[in-house]
């Protein structure tokens, strides 16, 4: 059964496909969505209809964002899961609105056919001489404000028609959004598969700790002096590379605190209440009576973009990655 259903899914892609791209433009118009043997045609307005409530949890919400009206979206939503004979959708009152597990797969595809029509429309724009398109990226704290305006601004000043839409959140989802084809290109913290990924930038990682705290004496901080203290941890990004220097010293630490916002985990420092490790780039702005220090041996973070495939990337993302690999790219193997 489950050799039948990847083969199903396989050629209901290759159908979807082949009716934006196909020669024929009434097709291109339309889409025949092959499920056993019922055929459900819609258009590319009922596409962006179920992934935009799959994005936002809401058919209010999506219809706001779509200019349709909440009984118009439930209507339509209710006639295509009636034509497929399967619920895409589940109504939860605490929850909003979830995707069933027929329903992850079908948004899945959806976001692959509209793909398809953004690449297309630029393709068409380019052969005009007009670059346009969107870019959806995913980033996590630090990063969105690092790197994402300069990648921005540099790219706006020479085509400004292109558009950005970006999703702040964590390493782990992000990379659950490039999964799930929601962004089209996402800031990581290895383990890098399954993805295609481009190194753009290696922080070294330093201590941070109050200036009247007794380890603040020291030039150099090893993992040994952090055993007995207060270790202050940021879940954006931190938490893999902080451990693997523990690990690499050969000492084990577990977190006092687990936080989310480097400036918080900053706060937290100042008020005494610990100490962390943390990343130059959140180390731009300290706040009052906070330092840092070096670390023996040297920790490092290395950031890296990441696109489920470079090659099938739409002019715009390319574009976006090859600016930002222009503005920061650093190697991996350089030592700071």
């Amino acid at each position: 059964m489950a050799i039948i259903k990847a083969q199903r899914e396989t050629i209901v892609q290759s159908a979807l496909e082949n009716a934006i791209l196909g020669d024929n433009p009434n097709i291109t118009k339309m889409i025949g969505f092959l499920m056993g043997d019922n055929i459900t045609v819609m258009n590319k307005s009922m596409l962006q209809l179920i992934v935009k409530i799959a994005d936002l949890g809401s058919f209010t919400k999506a219809g706001q964002e779509l200019n349709m009206t909440q009984p118009a979206v439930s209507r339509a939503v209710n006639t295509l899961e009636t034509e497929l004979g399967v619920t895409i959708l589940i109504r939860n009152r605490r929850q909003g609105v979830m995707l069933t597990d027929i329903g992850e797969r079908i948004v899945r595809i959806f976001r692959g056919i509209l793909d398809g029509y953004e690449k297309v429309d630029q393709e068409v724009a380019r052969e005009k001489g007009l670059e346009t398109g969107i870019v959806r990226i995913g980033v996590f704290p630090v990063a969105s404000t690092y790197f994402v305006p300069k990648i921005m601004s540099r790219i706006m000043h020479k085509y400004p028609n292109i558009r950005f839409d970006i999703l702040e959140g964590t390493i782990a989802e992000i990379k659950e959004w490039i999964e799930l084809r929601r962004i089209d290109v996402g800031f990581i913290i290895p383990p890098l598969e399954p993805f295609e990924t481009f190194h753009l930038n290696r922080e070294e990682l330093y201590a941070v700790l109050r200036d009247d705290h007794p380890l603040s004496a020291k030039p150099v901080i090893q993992a040994a002096d952090l055993l007995d203290q207060s270790l202050i941890v940021c879940k954006a990004g931190y938490e893999s590379p902080v451990f693997e220097w523990f690990g690499q010293s050969g000492e084990m630490q577990d977190a006092k605190y687990s936080l989310y916002n480097n400036m918080t985990a900053l706060q937290f420092v100042k008020e005494g209440m610990g100490i962390s490790v943390m990343a130059e780039l959140s180390l731009l702005s300290l706040p009052d009576n906070v330092v840092t220090r070096k670390l023996n041996p040297p920790g490092y973070r290395d950031i890296f973009l990441a696109v489920p495939s470079f090659e099938d990337c739409s002019i715009a993302v390319k574009m976006f990655i090859e600016t930002a690999l222009q503005l920061f790219r650093q190697s991996p193997d350089t030592e700071p």
